[in-house]
């Protein structure tokens, strides 16, 4: 990846922009410590100079200095003047005790250097000046200990501030790389798409992030319209197959009437066929356009709590008649208050497909039996008969559009019925299977159950 494209890739400037958070929020901090900690020493400092001249003066006692003189004289021996600052001066200015002899100063805590009390050096020092009967007592300590340890603080924090820098280029760096490679994946896997590879998918890491669940989500969609565009192409080519035959039927038909016309025969039988003719293809049109619709969700605004078990009782009602007529039996097996979200006219159709379809692919004395169970959280349709059945291997291709079994191109249909089936199953995010119903078939439609209310 060149470094011109990381720049202006999102994940890198969200890894900078918090990089540069991090860094400013860490320099806020050590400026606040650093400053609170100045403060404590200099706290202290003020204090150990207060104990420092307490102790000093609690050895003087009237008329009898020797004690304070040789008190301070003892202090003053131990430390040079860059360590700290002594001195008893008496109303003349006169040195009497200590390491230096202090100008004339008023009572009070001063910050001070070296020239400000005539001597060498650019030390500082924190100095008390205070009267003691009729002398001047001058105790100062250097600001060396503090600025030590200020210096050491600012030097480590300084190091800190290098290293956290370091550490969030880096890591802002490297974490931009791994997730702009990885939405390089994406914006890849989408360009072979628009490039006709439909098979193409997102690599999954397996970490389960947020990346990977739009991952795991694109990848289904793009599995979604792969099937659909295959749908498509299946349909294409089935259309031309299957209603090329009644569209040249329908043309021989027509020009059979129209030479008889020319002979002044009656056509209108021909007319009449031509009619029925071209009423089957609309049909088929109108079954695929249905199916379109529903896949692509057009009903899902009138779905509502929905109880199957009145559904079976309608088509109970409507095709017992239907069946004994085409010498077969219907019966409901077994039967439960089963609520799911859905639309009832679609549910209904559903399993009227169903059994249309078994009374009109079986033979005289099939037995078909409808039944519905709850199991498991979900409300299982089924439909079984006793008929032929269909091989297990084209069970999942009689879901396809215009697709129909070689032994059942003799009879009355389009080949839609079981797709219809399918696609109201998948708009009520139900399964649908097929199996052997020793003998013949049975084909169960398994929903999600809901409460009575909405969810």
């Amino acid at each position: 990846m060149r470094l011109a494209s990381l720049r202006r890739s999102t994940p890198f400037r969200l890894a900078v922009t918090f990089g540069v958070l991090f860094v400013v929020a860490f320099i806020l901090s050590g400026a606040i410590i650093y400053h609170m900690l100045r403060l404590g020493l200099a706290r202290d400092l003020e204090q150990s100079l207060g104990e420092m001249n307490s102790l000093v003066v609690s050895t003087y006692e009237p008329n009898d200095t020797e004690d304070l003189i040789n008190t301070l004289n003892n202090y003053a021996s131990f430390q040079s003047t860059s360590d700290g600052l002594y001195s008893l001066t008496d109303h003349a200015g006169k040195k009497l005790a200590g390491n230096f002899a202090a100008p004339r100063i008023p009572n009070g805590v001063y910050t001070v250097t070296s020239r400000d009390v005539g001597l060498k050096g650019h030390e500082r020092y924190r100095m008390q000046v205070s009267t003691i009967g009729p002398y001047s007592l001058v105790v100062a300590e250097n600001f060396n200990d503090v600025d030590e340890m200020l210096r050491i603080v600012l030097v480590s924090f300084e190091w800190a501030a290098a290293i956290v820098v370091a550490t969030a280029i880096g890591g802002g760096v490297f974490l931009a790389f791994r997730a702009q490679a990885r939405l390089d994946g994406v914006a890849h896997t989408m360009n072979d798409v628009s490039h006709g590879a439909l098979d193409a998918r997102i690599p999954i890491t397996g970490n389960g992030d947020d990346l990977d669940t739009v991952a795991i989500q694109i990848n289904a969609a793009l599995e979604r319209l792969q099937r659909l565009v295959e749908s498509m192409r299946q349909v294409s080519a089935d259309i031309a197959h299957d209603l090329k035959t009644p569209l040249n039927r329908l043309r021989l038909t027509l020009d059979t009437a129209v030479a008889g016309n020319d002979q002044q025969a009656d056509v209108s039988a021909l007319l009449d066929e031509a009619r029925h003719e071209s009423d089957r293809i609309n049909a088929t049109f109108e079954a695929l356009l249905r199916i379109s619709q529903i896949e692509a969700g057009a009903r899902k605004e009138r779905f509502q709590a929905t109880d199957i078990d009145t559904v079976l009782a309608v088509i109970s009602e409507v095709y017992a008649d239907v069946a004994e007529d085409a010498l077969m039996a219907l019966t409901i097996a077994e039967r439960c208050p089963a609520l799911v979200w859905g639309d009832r006219d679609l549910l209904t159709q559903m399993i009227a497909n169903l059994v249309e379809n078994a009374i009109n692919h079986c033979p005289d004395g099939t037995g078909i039996t409808v039944s519905l169970r709850c199991q498991g959280g979900r409300a299982i349709v089924s439909v079984g008969d006793s008929g032929p059945g269909i091989p297990a291997d084209e069970r999942d291709k009689v879901f396809r559009r215009l697709y129909r079994l070689d032994k059942s191109r003799t009879t009355p249909g389009s080949g839609l019925g079981l797709s219809l089936v399918k696609a109201i199953a998948d708009l009520h995010s139900a399964d649908i299977t097929m199996a052997d119903n020793h003998p013949g078939l049975i084909v169960s439609v398994g929903f999600p159950l809901i409460s009575a209310e909405k969810p």
